[in-house]
């Protein structure tokens, strides 16, 4: 199979470089969270008036917080530069599409930091933030992904023996998994429930609470929603090696996923134990944003594999997310 498309190096490496930037993004904003420091800066878009205020490196909440804000300053710039690329270079329009979709997300995360500083922190509104930031990055690694050289060159799978269609939905179940239960813990973390189970790995000395309010049913409830994450993505693993395991757009990030998550179970061990600790707390936030990138990435190779696994037999050739493939006829 061939495509017509061509590889842009340079986009693809920047879509990369800004996917991974946005990670330390995301981790930033932990960061200001586990230091409670998100009105240590008072006012927005400016920083006590001035676009970067004296020595404000030398006090470690408004490092923090005004950091966090040169981060996503720097983000939002790459964002326009790699949109303008696209639009211009891009021949896919549905690629063209997803980079407008992340640069109106980016704007629509920026106007929701700045809602946050101003209204003082609303709970509605920091989730909102938390979990657009991660749709941002979906939307930057789909754009990574897409504009990879093996998948502009319509490459064939060659290591495909089973029912693939199956992994490419398993994945994109722990993907949505993984999203739904970093909004559990976005809740968790902005309504103040991070302890309201002091204890891990049980719950009050029992496997389940003896009781439940609003905290302790939200931090149970993002215990849960973790086993059921962590379970999908070891099944996940199971069926990759059994049926693509040479299938190494497959292979790697699914076995990273797998050490990711056992790091991320550790890590919500540590937030605990250590009475939300600021080096755990902040960590876990932004693993928990490596772990849905990973899975977004397994999943876009997994029905990409599918796709091109139905090349066989009596073919038609029909457009499949802006890729060519092949696909029976139907008599």
């Amino acid at each position: 199979m061939s495509s017509d498309t061509p590889f842009l190096q340079g986009i693809h490496r920047l879509a990369v470089l800004l996917a991974g930037y946005v990670v330390l993004l995301i981790t930033a904003g932990g960061l200001v969270k586990s230091l409670e420091a998100g009105l240590s800066v008072p006012d927005w878009p400016l920083s006590y008036g001035m676009l970067n205020p004296p020595r404000w490196w030398q006090i470690e909440n408004v490092r923090a917080e005004h950091g966090h804000r040169l981060i996503a300053g720097t983000v939002l710039l790459l964002t326009l530069a790699l949109v303008i690329w696209i639009v211009r270079r891009e021949p896919r329009k549905w690629v063209r599409g997803v980079a407008l979709v992340a640069f109106a997300a980016v704007l629509a995360q920026a106007a929701l930091g700045g809602i946050t500083v101003l209204f003082f922190l609303p709970t509605a509104i920091s989730v909102s933030h938390a979990g657009l930031a991660q749709l941002f990055l979906g939307f930057l690694v789909v754009l990574a992904v897409v504009t990879s050289r093996r998948w502009v060159s319509g490459e064939s799978a060659r290591n495909l023996a089973g029912p693939v269609g199956r992994i490419a939905s398993l994945a994109t179940a722990t993907t949505v998994v993984i999203y739904l239960q970093i909004l559990l813990g976005a809740v968790m973390r902005h309504t103040g429930a991070g302890l309201a189970i002091p204890d891990f790995p049980l719950a009050f000395g029992g496997l389940i609470p003896p009781r439940l309010d609003f905290a302790i049913g939200i931090h149970f409830a993002h215990r849960v929603g973790a086993l059921i994450a962590a379970t999908l993505v070891f099944w996940l693993l199971g069926r990759v090696l059994r049926y693509a395991s040479l299938e190494r757009v497959v292979v790697i990030p699914t076995w990273l996923l797998a050490v990711m998550v056992l790091v991320q179970g550790t890590l919500g061990g540590l937030v605990v134990l250590t009475g939300k600790a600021v080096l755990p707390n902040t960590l876990h936030v932004g693993n928990g944003a490596l772990l849905l990138a990973l899975s977004l990435v397994v999943t876009l190779w997994a029905r990409r594999l599918d796709w091109v696994a139905h090349q066989q037999g009596d073919v038609a050739e029909v457009e499949v997310f802006g890729t060519r493939r092949l696909e029976r006829a139907v008599s």
